[in-house]
């Protein structure tokens, strides 16, 4: 299959494309930048040259292909514009693939977020056939706008697009992580402790990134249109759990920070709105309908791979 891979440099997308060459797949990765257009070719792909901001070339790039995996997004778009901004192009992006693809039945897998913003109150796991919930004006400003690029993808499964949403989780981990977990070491390297909100019996849930690209690829060979499919080893770990690990390899105290000053300026900064988040998933569907089985080892022992904590 002839594979379009936007967002291919980034941490998820350097292990989609090896996974889809070493299956068999003829990929091209987009590719901005000289440096970007370099580091697509190392992982073996061919490279075309563009930007996810002009959407004539995806629409070229996507219909000159078999497939398209999308895991490129505009954070570019943040600083001056917010979440609502990131929103509002990404979704015209997707909306541009639904052209490209209408009627044709080529997969598009796109990446998505377990939690999606309304979940907060569903007193169980979510699993693979909760939907997106709407967002709207009364959410501007929130992450539940960039639910509607998710609902999105999954309406485009009505107009002939074997289309459907790969959620990935809070940790995706692996020797070249730059996500949550290094940003929870780095502060409690910085504090001296590494915290957790309230009794930190909040449910994170986690992958290795590689068994996320195995994933992606399963998901674009043989996923049903309209689908979610979910991308976590398990249900979710504690975060108190979590931090107590990071703190057992850093030789800090894992300490409570008490909920009524999680959002005064202290200890977890832009990151309070999120480590409070309950976020736990089911991936029983996704394992049923794809064959996936998670082959790459846990979050702890990851964390004792030798990346995370280098030897001093």
């Amino acid at each position: 299959m002839r594979v379009f891979v936007t967002g291919g440099t980034g941490h998820i997308g350097s292990y989609i494309i090896p996974e889809l060459v070493a299956a068999g797949h003829e990929v091209t990765g987009l590719a901005r930048s000289d440096k970007a257009a370099d580091a697509v070719a190392a992982l073996g792909a061919s490279v075309r040259r563009g930007d996810i901001s002009d959407l004539e070339e995806l629409k070229a790039a996507a219909a000159d292909a078999d497939g398209v995996i999308h895991v490129a997004h505009r954070q570019d778009l943040l600083p001056s514009g917010g979440i609502d901004a990131v929103a509002a192009a990404e979704l015209r992006i997707m909306l541009a693939y639904g052209e490209a693809l209408a009627g044709s039945g080529k997969p598009l897998v796109v990446s998505g977020s377990i939690g999606a913003p309304g979940w907060e109150k569903l007193g169980r796991p979510a699993t693979e056939e909760d939907p997106s919930l709407p967002g709207g004006d009364a959410y501007k400003g929130t992450l539940r706008v960039r639910n509607a690029v998710e609902l999105a993808v999954i309406g485009l499964a009505e107009r002939g697009v074997r289309s459907s949403i790969v959620r990935i989780p809070t940790i995706a981990h692996s020797t070249t992580d730059v996500g949550f977990l290094p940003l929870l070491i780095g502060l409690a390297k910085e504090k001296g402790v590494i915290g957790y909100p309230g009794e930190g019996v909040n449910l994170w849930p986690a992958v290795h990134a590689r068994d996320l690209a195995t994933l992606f690829r399963l998901a674009l060979e043989k996923g049903l249109a309209g689908k979610y499919w979910h991308g976590v080893e398990s249900e979710g770990i504690p975060f108190r759990a979590i931090a107590e690990a990071i703190g057992s390899r850093l030789g800090v105290p894992a300490v409570s920070i008490p909920a009524d000053v999680l959002m005064l300026p202290g200890y977890f900064g832009f990151l309070a709105n999120l480590v409070t988040l309950d976020l736990p998933a089911s991936n029983l569907i996704t394992r049923q309908a794809l064959g996936w089985e998670p082959t790459q080892p846990g979050l702890f022992a990851d964390m004792d791979n030798g990346h995370y904590f280098p030897a001093a």
